[in-house]
């Protein structure tokens, strides 16, 4: 049985804590942090599984896997604590690895400790044909994402820039440059980014387009990737998350998808 424990307790953390009380065969929720504590009571009144509500430092003493769903902020202290412990970990905050040396050092802990990092490909389709691709050599990736003003809302970039959202008639690019300003600039929005980059030609070359769209109710994400092997798109319309507009609900299923496949014997795709 693969015991688990979820660094988080807002709208992915408590998808993924449902989840592993209900319908992961083969898992099992042991332990939740959350600096806001009343959050973290509050869902684990509603689990029968009844995890212990713990500190990071003994959630490692008591599961094989730790989950980050927290904040870009909170994978250093989470990911490394775990992987120094022998810990496996799952990373949902992917935009936090845009940085090389954070990324280098979680990488040489987990070899070190004989541990595994995973990285749930989220809000986006076709980082498998990425992989694949990459294996021959890619010329381009580019990521088009489209969402409506709320999901938006409150981003580093939009603060900064001072773009009245919901002053926009029509669909419009406020946004376009390498993956890893894009992740920087609109840090709850675009994991898929980090992902996608991970999975190729880097957060450099990639490029990222963001738009508004006031029509919108859905977040989309459409990517173009040229390589040798010739070219592929993909495109997904997402529900935003009830409890959170800017994180996709596909993104929380992806969660749930990687924690079935790391507890399973079957293991499917690239």
């Amino acid at each position: 049985m693969l015991r688990v424990g979820v660094v988080g307790c807002g709208a992915i953390g408590s998808f993924i804590c449902h989840a592993l009380d209900t319908e992961i065969e083969g898992a099992r929720l042991v332990a939740v942090h959350e600096h806001h504590t009343k959050l973290m009571e509050t869902l684990c009144a509603s689990l029968s599984c009844k995890p212990g509500m713990v500190k990071i430092r003994k959630m490692v003493e008591m599961v094989d896997l730790v989950v980050e769903a927290a904040a870009p902020e909170a994978v250093p202290s989470a990911a490394v604590t775990a992987l120094e412990n022998g810990c496996d970990v799952m990373i949902m905050s992917v935009g936090a690895l845009v940085d090389s040396d954070l990324m280098d050092s979680l990488s040489s802990l987990a070899l070190e400790n004989n541990c595994r990092i995973y990285l749930p490909s989220g809000a986006v389709v076709g980082i498998d044909g990425i992989k694949s691709a990459s294996i021959a050599g890619i010329e381009s990736v580019t990521l088009t994402t489209t969402k409506p003003p709320r999901a938006l809302a409150g981003a580093p970039y939009v603060v900064e820039h001072n773009i009245d959202l919901e002053g926009f008639r029509e669909p419009t690019v406020i946004f376009e440059g390498a993956a890893h300003e894009a992740v920087k600039a609109f840090p709850a929005n675009v994991n898929v980014a980090a992902a996608i980059s991970l999975a190729g030609i880097g957060v450099e070359k990639t490029r990222v387009r963001i738009i508004v769209d006031p029509a919108s109710d859905r977040n989309r994400h459409e990517m173009e990737v040229v390589g040798d092997f010739g070219r592929f798109t993909t495109q997904v319309e997402n529900v935003p998350s009830p409890e959170n507009p800017k994180t996709s609900y596909l993104a929380a299923l992806s969660a749930v998808a990687t924690l079935k496949k790391i507890a399973s014997p079957l293991q499917i795709g690239t």
